[in-house]
């Protein structure tokens, strides 16, 4: 019997005294690389926050929200598992970390690393290899504050990647990135799939959705819109209706990009 990554059954969530999902349910098997697609407002923000526990359902008969197979979770150890990627996590970070103590805060889902967190030098040699793989090494002494964009995304990937997680979720990681940043980064996700990771994208852009996730789940005022394989989904009908704006999907090389309708 599979066991699924991530089960949410009947959800109601509020955003403050908005409430943005009624009666939601979203089920994602093990090892079931998914793209959530929607434009703003449509509660992907919400469903982030769900995941990571920044905020939780509304309890109520019936509902529930299982991760890795299980209610509840220590916070902490939760962010071990199940590396995400956000920009709240991103805007947050301190600026004056440098860039080595970045990929080991990940240990301790710090936001750098204190004089009470203690490494071993094992520690630090695989973090060392992660920047390598992940072309940053030169970095390993800049500021936060003082890298690029795409050079705090990687960063913040390999905090994320240092405690070996099976799954990652990312929330749009080309957003603010130029063209060369972004296929870079796009390249190292699709890297990540043919290792093994399982990936969960959370974005209202469809060209940052690789050839290697099949399934997508459209979403759209806080509900499923429609969800399926990615070549059944992604047509100019389905996000046509899902934007309401007439578009054109064109597809190539397992990529898929809109153009006006």
């Amino acid at each position: 019997m599979s066991r699924y990554l991530l089960e949410l059954c009947d959800i109601t969530a509020y955003r403050g005294k908005t409430p943005v999902f009624k009666g939601f349910s979203l089920a994602i098997p093990e090892g079931c690389s998914t793209a959530v697609l929607g434009p703003n407002g449509a509660g992907k923000t919400t469903l982030l926050k769900l995941i990571s526990c920044d905020i939780f359902p509304v309890a109520s008969k019936g509902s529930r929200l299982n991760i890795l197979g299980r209610e509840r979770w220590n916070v902490w150890e939760l962010r071990s598992r199940f590396g995400i990627i956000s920009h709240d996590l991103q805007h947050d970070y301190l600026e004056s970390a440098k860039g080595l103590n970045v990929i080991l805060s990940g240990y301790y889902s710090s936001i750098d690393t204190w004089s009470y967190q203690k490494f071993l030098e094992s520690d630090i040699e695989k973090a060392s290899l992660i920047m390598r793989k992940l072309g940053i090494e030169t970095l390993a002494e800049r500021s936060f504050g003082e890298m690029s964009t795409g050079q705090q995304r990687r960063f913040l990937l390999g905090r994320a990647l240092i405690n070996d997680p099976g799954t990652l979720l990312l929330d749009e990681p080309t957003t603010g990135l130029d063209l060369k940043a972004s296929f870079q980064y796009l390249d190292i996700v699709r890297k990540l799939i043919h290792d093994g990771k399982t990936i969960i994208l959370v974005t209202h852009h469809v060209h940052e959705i690789p050839p290697e996730i099949k399934r997508v789940v459209l979403i759209k005022n806080g509900r499923i819109f429609l969800d399926g394989e990615k070549a059944e989904v992604l047509t100019s009908s389905n996000l046509s209706s899902l934007f309401e704006v007439p578009v054109q999907v064109v597809a190539s090389n397992g990529f898929y990009q809109v153009l006006p309708g």
